[in-house]
């Protein structure tokens, strides 16, 4: 079993960075492919970026490739999402997550779920 817990979230005007963290509970953080997801006031949730197991191997949305950065530290059991050139529609509550699976897109591939960390970009 793995329990995350987002961290890193706030308000930011457009043009900012955050950078959020995920911690993750257990000794096996390096079984799990890890990914980011984001929920934006009535919308469905959305992709926003994954990491592999090791971190070779990264995935992001067109939304936000180029400006948004995952990386991942096994050592530490945590994955971060760095946020730079923030806009207003990245505003969200962002969610990790934790799959015995590859480096997904896909929601339905992801076992665990943190409870989200708010991100809000003013014009």
């Amino acid at each position: 079993q793995v329990q995350l817990v987002e961290s890193g979230g706030g308000l930011v005007q457009a043009g900012g960075s955050l950078r959020l963290s995920c911690a993750a509970s257990g000794r096996t953080f390096s079984y799990y492919a890890m990914g980011w997801f984001r929920q934006a006031p009535g919308k469905g949730r959305e992709f926003v970026a994954a990491i592999s197991r090791g971190g070779g191997r990264t995935d992001y949305a067109d939304s936000v490739k180029d400006r948004f950065t995952i990386s991942r530290d096994n050592a530490k059991n945590t994955v971060h999402l760095q946020m730079n050139s923030l806009k207003p529609e990245d505003t969200a509550v962002y969610y990790c997550a934790a799959g015995q699976t590859t480096a997904t897109t896909a929601g339905s591939r992801y076992d665990h779920w943190g409870q989200g960390t708010q991100v809000t970009v003013s014009a």
